[in-house]
């Protein structure tokens, strides 16, 4: 019987990306939302990405027996001191919605040049066992923030963010595309091996 991964999240796409990658690992993934906690939120109140993932992996595995995954993600621009960054899905306020906060970001880079608008995002992923031992994982995409929205498709501030070696916002592709090169795609990809070698170490007991 394979082992379970709970996802402290009901995000679809999320859900979604990481059976994707997992899916030749020997666990059964299911969200919280497919346990009975729909409801269940954390207040995401680290100062690192690093603690909320954990925080929310924490939580969430009191309620639960199998494996927690949890992720945060978060958006560093260079010329604004690496704002919004842990602050990304309330830049513009608690209750801030995506427009809100991409028309704050453009704002504040109204007289950046092109040049100096560098920016990468970054996804930290947390992992608590079945017995309390937890690892991270994290993932990283480079890019930088374009003078206007661009493209339909994708979330928050996937209309703005170009990504590096490309000339396409995270909006202008299709999701086949931003999975080979989103951060959480690198993250999960990284969790991934660390994993597998897990797994490779207690086969070898």
């Amino acid at each position: 019987m394979n082992r379970r991964i709970i996802l402290s999240t009901g995000n679809t796409h999320k859900i979604h990306e990481i059976k994707g990658i997992l899916k030749d690992m020997p666990f059964e993934v299911v969200s919280k939302n497919d346990l009975g906690y729909e409801e269940f939120d954390v207040v995401e109140d680290g100062s690192t990405l690093e603690e909320n993932a954990l925080k929310k992996a924490e939580e969430l595995h009191k309620l639960t027996k199998g494996i927690v995954i949890a992720d945060d993600t978060g958006l560093f621009v260079d010329a604004l001191n690496g704002e919004p960054g842990v602050y990304s899905s309330r830049y513009s306020g608690e209750e801030a919605t995506y427009a809100d906060n991409n028309k704050l970001l453009l704002n504040k880079l109204k007289d950046v040049s092109n040049e100096k608008r560098a920016a990468y995002f970054k996804t930290v992923i947390a992992v608590i066992f079945e017995d309390g031992s937890r690892l991270t994982a994290e993932g990283i995409c480079r890019g930088y923030i374009a003078l206007e929205e661009r493209g339909k498709r994708g979330f928050g501030y996937d209309p703005l963010f170009v990504v590096e070696g490309t000339d396409k916002t995270f909006s202008e592709m299709t999701e086949e595309e931003k999975n080979k090169l989103s951060h959480r795609a690198n993250a999960l990809n990284n969790l991934k091996g660390k994993l597998e070698a897990i797994i490779e170490n207690l086969s070898n007991e």
